[in-house]
């Protein structure tokens, strides 16, 4: 494993940073490798990440997605996208309270004292089923910081040179649980790149990049007009979102489009400045759902699941090359 102050610097570049791992946990390294007749995908059982999405193509490799360096241990930021489960984003203070219960978050985004993204991605996933082209990861959840019991299962399928995820969320446990869903890619920069997204309202931040109020973005950061990363400095949350997301790289004529079905209908867009990365997130409701939530909205997006419940959430990245710029 990397020392912790480069596992540090690594975190904060790429917008949060993660608790240390237990060292007594299990951690399993190894990339496990899918190919169709066009694509390759690595996924890690690790935090249940993608480190890889590509195609070989004329003899050059074309990376879809930010590919995780090395071929080692690779935590969460540094990966090519990876699951949230069983909510997206932050809960202030990373704590909630639900059904009569209150309930405390590991705070695993110092200096920040907010809980973010959820466990899938600290945690370990085993493999419950693999083929040549496809995957299927399962993870499970039984700690008191979260009302119920639950159990995640990703599943990875490519498809002439397509990729779909599916994610499912069921509640093993015996009591009510607030449900999430989303992924959080890491997408490469490049001169020109842009983003094309309909979208509704987008929601304004504070200082600690936690919701305030809806308001129409503003030019220049709204994905419905055409957004420019390089040009923008965004880490918001959109309403609206219409399940279609594009992102087009003129100066190499290629094409990604985003395919999210209607259980992910907010965005989360992510365009740090001066990184070589920016992220498009297709989730299942906004952030701190579950406390704007008990707080009376009901524009939340969040989702109650009771004992036995499940939740799936679908979407595919499609590669395009040779598009017109």
């Amino acid at each position: 494993m990397r020392g912790e102050e480069e596992r540090r610097r690594a975190a904060q570049e790429n917008g949060f940073v993660m608790v240390q791992p237990d060292p007594s946990e299990p951690r399993d390294a190894a990339r496990l490798k899918l190919r169709d007749s066009r694509a390759e995908l690595e996924v890690t059982p690790a935090g249940g990440c993608i480190t890889a999405f590509r195609w070989q193509e004329g003899g050059r490799t074309i990376d879809w997605l930010r590919p995780a360096a090395g071929q080692g241990p690779v935590a969460a930021g540094d990966s090519a996208c990876y699951p949230l489960v069983p909510f997206s984003n932050r809960i202030r203070d990373g704590r909630f309270s639900f059904e009569g219960r209150d309930f405390q978050l590991a705070r695993n985004f110092a200096p920040s004292p907010h809980a973010i993204h959820g466990h899938g991605w600290e945690g370990l996933w085993q493999v419950a089923g693999r083929g040549d082209d496809h995957l299927t990861l399962s993870f499970a959840h039984v700690a008191e910081d979260w009302p119920s019991a639950y159990r995640a299962e990703q599943r990875f399928e490519l498809q002439d040179g397509s990729l779909a995820v599916t994610l499912t969320l069921t509640n093993s446990g015996r009591q009510a649980m607030p449900a999430g869903l989303g992924l959080h890619p890491y997408f490469p920069r490049r001169p020109g790149c842009r983003l094309t997204a309909p979208v509704g309202q987008m929601w304004a931040t504070d200082a600690e990049v936690m919701p305030t109020e809806l308001v129409s973005p503003t030019a220049g950061a709204d994905p419905a007009a055409g957004l420019l990363p390089d040009e923008a400095a965004l880490d918001n949350c959109f309403t609206g979102f219409a399940g279609r997301a594009v992102i087009d790289w003129p100066e190499q004529r290629r094409r990604l489009t985003l395919e999210a079905d209607a259980a992910l209908r907010f965005l989360v867009v992510f365009t740090p400045p001066g990184r070589d990365f920016f992220c498009v997130e297709p989730v299942s409701h906004c952030t701190d759902a579950v406390n704007l939530a008990a707080a009376g909205r009901d524009d939340t997006g969040l989702k109650v699941l009771r004992p036995g419940e499940s939740f799936t959430a679908r979407l595919c990245f499609r590669p395009q090359l040779d598009v017109a710029a």
